[in-house]
């Protein structure tokens, strides 16, 4: 175990070391004039000079990306943002508790509704309920979040006035402000509603089709001819099999799922990374915090998958003996 740990340890550091290359190679080598992105910047006025001496864009590209990764490694330094005047990383600080509360609170809902619903889908399969089932998982794939959203919060936050329309609360208390558990939840039951239904759906019919795939394999019908009880048949065989697969991709999802917050965040006013990646994108560019933003989601999602790895490990011990 000790060694399949070191292995996935080892191969997550390189996994996150590639995604900084990348991430340097694509905003900072492709650019002819890197520094022309950047407001005031060009390589033949005073502040561009500036700004290549600040970004040492004056030494090779190895030494450059090596101070690149050395700030990010040593410092946790990730520069400056040239329209807010603050850290990178203070403002990350700032708006990742946002969209981490978005994408964490949607993978709960979604989780609580595809898993049942597959579950069913598969024990009942052509059933009324199966039928239904799919038709919802139609409509979730097919219907743009964008939309839902805002009919959600026309018809929840305006008509009937049982939400708020937008803005965030923090979780924990601040006083005179909007704040605390109950607020946090009030005001992200809209967002994590539109949020959870395009996973729902894929969740759902990746549950159902596992289920059915693992309920046609020998060891099941060896232990239905032993007399295995139903429910233990269902709970120790034929779930922990089919939600391994689910594990694997909920981990991938969750990390893939904070880029994919931006049109959630948009719609119910959400100063999240997602917004902020979007305004930072918008002239004048601001490259620091884009770049700070990718290299951010990238190392959640060398994390996250680490962590599954490990819980993969643990839940099925083949992988351990494959490896």
């Amino acid at each position: 175990m000790i060694r399949f740990l070191l292995r996935r340890l080892f191969w997550a550091i390189f996994m996150f070391v590639a995604g900084t290359m990348i991430t340097f190679a694509i905003f900072y080598i492709a650019p002819r004039d890197p520094a022309a992105l950047i407001p005031g910047g060009s390589e033949y006025s005073v502040s561009g000079q500036r700004i290549y001496l600040a970004f040492h864009f004056d030494v090779p590209i190895y030494q450059q990306y090596w101070i690149f990764l050395w700030n990010i490694i040593r410092h946790g330094s990730l520069g400056y943002s040239f329209s807010h005047g603050a850290s990178v990383r203070s403002i990350l600080a700032e708006d990742a508790p946002i969209t981490a509360s978005l994408v964490l609170g949607g993978a709960v809902f979604w989780l609580l509704l595809a898993v049942p619903i597959g579950i069913v889908s598969a024990l009942r399969p052509r059933s009324l309920l199966d039928r239904a089932g799919m038709t919802f998982v139609l409509v979730g794939i097919s219907v743009p979040s964008v939309w839902i959203g805002m009919i959600l919060a026309y018809v929840f936050g305006f008509r009937l006035g049982w939400t708020p329309i937008a803005d965030y609360c923090p979780f924990f208390p601040k006083h005179g402000l909007c704040s605390g558990p109950a607020h946090w939840a009030y005001h992200l039951i809209l967002p994590w509603m539109t949020f959870m239904l395009v996973f729902a759906a894929i969740y759902t019919r990746m549950i159902r089709a596992n289920m059915l795939e693992t309920l046609s394999e020998d060891y099941v019908r060896t232990a239905l001819a032993k007399g295995a009880a139903g429910r233990q048949l269902l709970v120790h065989h034929v779930l922990r099999n089919s939600l391994l697969p689910v594990l694997t991709m909920l981990g991938m999802d969750l990390g893939l799922a904070i880029t994919g917050a931006v049109f959630t965040e948009t719609v119910f006013n959400l100063n999240g990374l997602g917004g902020e990646l979007v305004r930072a994108a918008n002239p004048p560019v601001d490259l620091p915090v884009i770049v700070g933003i990718v290299v951010a989601i990238t190392l959640v999602v060398v994390v996250l998958n680490f962590f599954v790895d490990v819980a993969y490990a643990f839940l099925d011990p083949r992988v351990r003996l494959r490896a």
